[in-house]
């Protein structure tokens, strides 16, 4: 079992989920995070961090595509340990379904 990052991130990324994490496995993109699921270690401390509710435990059903975009993309992002700052408008993203479409394939800062 592994933790991924789902749609419920993407415009969001709020963070709080990467200071906590013991083995330094999130990957930040220009608008959302992703887990290494080679890294998880499937301890779970990330989930309750998270103001979106974006990390779910890849057992949940209908998942599938989420653990292959985390996959994918935490090859390519660099890695994030410290929490930075959201985006200016990711209150009024939160919670907004059909966001896979502003998905965004570039790379975040890191850090």
């Amino acid at each position: 079992m592994t933790y991924v990052v789902t749609e419920a991130c993407i415009k969001c990324k709020f963070m709080d989920c990467v200071e906590v994490c013991p083995v330094d496995c999130f990957y930040e993109g220009e608008n959302m995070l992703v887990i290494n699921p080679n890294e998880c270690i499937d301890c779970g401390v990330c989930e309750p961090e998270c103001p979106a509710e974006a990390i779910l435990p890849d057992t949940e059903d209908g998942l599938e595509e989420w653990l292959e975009i985390n996959t994918k993309y935490s090859e390519t992002w660099p890695n994030i340990t410290v929490k930075g700052e959201p985006p200016a408008d990711a209150d009024d993203w939160q919670g907004k379904e059909g966001k896979k479409e502003f998905l965004s394939p570039n790379p975040g800062q890191g850090g």
